[in-house]
C-alpha cells in the first residue's frame, strides 16, 4: 500500500500536480537535440577509448613486440595514478567557478584537441620504435603516452558522466538518457572493428610463401599502416564529435561551486564508500567493463590465432550489440515496470550461462565451433545490453539516494570514485588478458608461431573468464544493490523534496 502511494506521488510530481509545476518537472522536459547531443558526448569518447580496449593489447604485443608482462604491470602502475588523479579532477569540477556555459560543458572543449593528439601519438610508431629496434625505449615511449591518454580521457569522461545530474533530474528521462548513451558508446565502438577485422596480411617467408602454423592455417599479422591510419581518422572525428556535444547539450540545474574545505575530499570519499548501493553498482560497473574489455582484446587473439577467422571480430561485435538496437526501444518501459535492478540482474544471468556454454563447447573443433559460438555471442550480448542500457541511470539513482540520505550532493567527486571503478575494470582485464598469455606462453616475437596446446588453453580461458565475471555481475544485482523498483520511486519522491529545499537556500538556480 505504500509504495502505490509513493508511485502516485511519483505520478504527480512529473506532471506537475494539482498546485503546478514540480521542481523536477522545471529541471526536465528533454528534446530529441537533448538525447541525441548527449549520446554524441559518449560517441566521441568511445571512437577514442575503444581503440585502447579493443586494439592496443594486440598493438602492443605484435607491433611493439613488448611482453605482456611489461604491459600488465604498466597498465597496473596507470590505474595506480589514477587512484590521485581521477579524485582529483572530480574535486576540481566540483569546486571550479561555473561560467556562462554551465560547470560541465566548457570541458568539452578544453580537451577535444588534446586527447585527439594523444591518441595518434599512442598508436604512432617512430623510428627506433619497436621491439625488435630498441626495447627499453619502446617501453617508455608506450608507458608515457598511455597515462598521458588515460589523465586526458578522465578530464572528458568525469564531466561527462557528471553532466547527466544537471540535464534532468527526472528519473523516466534518466533512463531514456542511459539508453541514449549506450547507443552512442554502441556507435563509437563500432569503427574500430573494421581496422581490428581487416588489418591483417598474410606472412610471407623469404621465398615469398605463405607461412602455415601448427593448426594447418595460413598465419596472418597485423599490419600498422591501416592502423594508424584509422586512429588518425577516427580521433578526428572524436574531436569534432566534442564541439557538437558542447554545442546540443544543456545544463537546467546550475549548482554553485562547492566549498574548498580542507579535507572535504576524504569526507565525501568515505560517504561514498559506506553507500551500498553506490559501492555495488561501481562493482558491476567494473566486472562489466573488464568483462567487456577482457573478450574485445583476448578475441583478437582468439580468432587471429584459434580460428584463424579475423573476420569473426565483425560478426562477433555485431552479435553483442545489436541486441542494443531492439532492446533501446523497450528497456526503458522495462525498467519502469519490472525495475533497472531486476531487469539487468536477469540479463547477467543469461550473459554468464552463455559463455559457460561456449566452454562446454571447446570439444568441438575450430570449424564446427564458429557458428554456435557467435549464437552464443549473441545470447551473451542479450543479456549485457541490459546493464549497458541502465548502468549510468543506476549510477546516478545511488547519487540520488546519497544525497537524500545525507543531503551532500558532489557530482564530479561522485563520478570520478565511479570512474576510478571502472578504471579498476580495466585492471582486472588487463591481468587477465596478459596472464592468460603468459599462462599459455604466448608467443610475441616478431614471426613466432603458437603450439597447438596454447590454442586450445587461449579458447578456455577466453570463455571462463567472462562467465566468471558476468555471474559475480547478477549476483552482485540480486543480493547486494539495493534500490529495486519500489526503493527508486520513493527516492524520486524524496529528490523532490531535496530540490525545492536546495533552491529555497540558493544552492542551485534553474535554467
Amino acid at each position: 500500500m505504500e509504495t502505490k502511494k509513493s508511485n502516485q506521488e511519483n505520478n504527480s510530481i512529473k506532471t506537475g500536480g494539482a498546485e503546478g509545476s514540480s521542481y523536477i518537472a522545471k529541471t526536465s522536459g528533454l528534446k530529441a537535440r537533448d538525447y541525441i547531443g548527449y549520446a554524441m558526448g559518449d560517441a566521441a569518447g568511445c571512437l577514442v577509448f575503444s581503440l585502447v580496449t579493443t586494439l592496443l593489447q594486440k598493438f602492443y604485443t605484435d607491433v611493439f613486440h613488448i611482453s605482456p608482462l611489461f604491459i600488465m604491470i604498466m597498465f597496473i602502475c596507470a590505474r595506480v595514478w589514477d587512484a590521485v588523479n581521477d579524485p582529483i579532477m572530480g574535486r576540481i569540477c566540483d569546486t571550479v567557478k561555473t561560467t556562462k556555459y554551465g560547470r560541465y560543458r566548457p570541458w568539452f572543449l578544453r580537451v577535444a584537441l588534446p586527447l585527439a593528439v594523444l591518441t595518434v601519438l599512442m598508436f604512432s610508431k617512430w623510428p627506433g620504435i619497436g621491439g625488435e629496434f630498441n626495447y627499453t625505449v619502446t617501453c617508455v615511449y608506450a608507458t608515457v603516452t598511455y597515462i598521458l591518454w588515460g589523465m586526458c580521457y578522465t578530464v572528458l569522461q568525469i564531466p561527462y558522466g557528471s553532466l547527466a545530474s544537471v540535464i534532468t533530474t527526472d528519473v523516466h528521462e534518466r533512463n531514456k538518457l542511459s539508453v541514449w548513451r549506450a547507443m552512442g558508446a554502441a556507435v563509437g565502438s563500432i569503427p574500430v572493428i573494421g581496422i581490428s577485422s581487416f588489418a591483417y596480411a598474410k606472412r610471407v617467408d623469404a621465398a615469398g610463401n605463405f607461412v602455415i602454423g601448427e593448426n594447418g592455417k595460413v598465419i596472418t599479422d597485423l599490419q600498422y599502416k591501416p592502423v594508424i591510419i584509422g586512429v588518425v581518422i577516427m580521433s578526428v572525428c572524436s574531436a569534432l564529435m566534442l564541439l557538437l556535444t558542447f554545442k546540443l547539450n544543456k545544463e537546467r540545474v546550475i549548482t554553485k561551486p562547492a566549498e574548498k574545505e580542507k579535507g572535504r575530499g576524504i569526507k565525501i570519499l568515505r560517504m561514498l564508500l559506506k553507500n551500498k548501493a553506490f559501492v555495488s553498482i561501481s562493482l558491476v560497473a567494473m566486472l562489466l567493463l573488464a568483462g567487456q574489455m577482457f573478450t574485445q582484446s583476448f578475441y583478437l587473439y582468439l580468432f587471429n590465432d584459434y580460428f584463424n577467422a579475423n573476420w569473426m571480430n565483425l560478426v562477433s561485435m555485431a552479435c553483442t550489440y545489436s541486441p542494443m538496437l531492439v532492446l533501446m526501444f523497450f528497456m526503458p518501459r522495462l525498467a519502469r515496470k519490472l525495475g533497472k535492478k531486476e531487469v539487468c540482474a536477469v540479463g547477467m544471468t543469461f550473459a554468464a550461462l552463455a559463455n559457460l556454454a561456449m566452454f562446454a563447447l571447446r570439444v568441438l573443433p575450430p570449424s564446427q565451433l564458429i557458428l554456435p559460438f557467435l549464437v552464443l555471442c549473441f545470447i551473451s550480448g542479450c543479456g549485457q545490453t541490459t546493464v549497458v542500457l541502465q548502468l549510468w541511470a543506476m549510477a546516478t539513482d545511488t547519487i540520488d539516494d546519497i544525497e537524500v540520505r545525507t543531503g551532500s550532493r558532489d557530482d564530479g567527486t561522485a563520478y570520478s570514485i565511479f570512474n576510478f571503478f571502472r578504471k579498476l575494470g580495466q585492471v582486472v582485464a588487463a591481468i587477465c588478458v596478459n596472464g592468460s598469455l603468459l599462462g599459455m606462453h604466448y608467443k610475441y616475437g616478431k614471426g613466432e608461431v603458437q603450439t597447438l596446446e596454447n590454442l586450445k588453453k587461449m579458447y578456455d580461458m577466453a570463455t571462463l573468464i567472462p562467465a566468471v565475471m558476468f555471474a559475480l555481475m547478477a549476483l552482485l544485482l540480486f543480493v547486494v544493490y539495493p534500490l529495486s523498483k519500489s526503493r527508486v520511486a520513493d527516492l524520486q519522491v524524496q529528490k523532490e523534496a531535496k530540490l525545492k529545499e536546495s533552491y529555497e537556500n540558493k544552492t542551485i538556480d534553474i535554467q
